[in-house]
This record gives structure tokens, sequence and C-alpha cells, in this order.
């Protein structure tokens, strides 16, 4: 099993990146994939979820209307589109999947920087 982060980096305040993750190794389709971030010194926080069947996407009230989460079953592949970044964005980003029923599986990926500053 792997999930495999990329797109992090450097940008200013007010642009924009869109991280990637792509899993292997598990039904991708049957999972709710999530992305949670975890700042220095703070707790890793949920940032936004989508559920497997249905679409049904959550957020974190800090990046409601600038994030956007997708997924592309065919490609294995779930998005964060970030907008709008701000520097309290500043955080490693991590992938999550989740399979909520028996058995339930959780995978984590290995995380990407995501630093906001001018």
């Amino acid at each position: 099993v792997q999930l495999v982060e990329s797109g992090g980096g450097l940008v200013q305040p007010g642009g924009s990146l869109r991280l990637s993750c792509a899993a292997s190794g598990f039904t991708f389709s049957s999972y709710v994939m999530s992305w949670y971030r975890q700042a220095p010194g703070k707790e890793r926080e949920l940032v936004a979820v989508l559920t497997s069947v249905g679409g049904t996407a959550n957020y974190a009230d800090s990046v409601k209307g600038r994030f956007t989460i997708s997924r592309d079953n065919a490609k294995n592949t779930v998005y964060l589109q970030m907008n709008s970044l701000k520097p309290e964005d500043t955080a490693v980003y991590y992938c999550n999947a989740l399979r909520p029923w028996i058995p339930k599986r959780m995978y984590w990926g290995q995380g990407t920087q995501v630093t906001v500053s001018s």
C-alpha cells in the first residue's frame, strides 16, 4: 500500500497550489479520502474529506471557499486545490485513506510541505 503526495512548495500569500496523492495497493474507489495538515507545534487537523460513493465533500471552516478536494478513481488519485493561500495554511499536508466498514483500514502518506510566505 502506498500513498504518495506531491505538489507542495513555497507560495506567496494569495497564491494557489494543487496537491496530488497517488494511491496504490488497495481498492481506491472504495475508500474515503481525506487531506490533513500539521503545522509546527500543533496537532494534525482534518482539512477536507471526500466520500467514496456520491462524492460528498466536507471542509474545515478555516478552508471553506478556498480549498477543493476531488478524486479521479480511474487514476487512483485524490487532489486538493488550494486557492487564496494564507500564511496560516503553512503545514505539512498528509493524504489519508479510510475504509470505514469492517474490516477497517487506514493508510497515510508521507506528507508534503506547503509554505505560504512572502
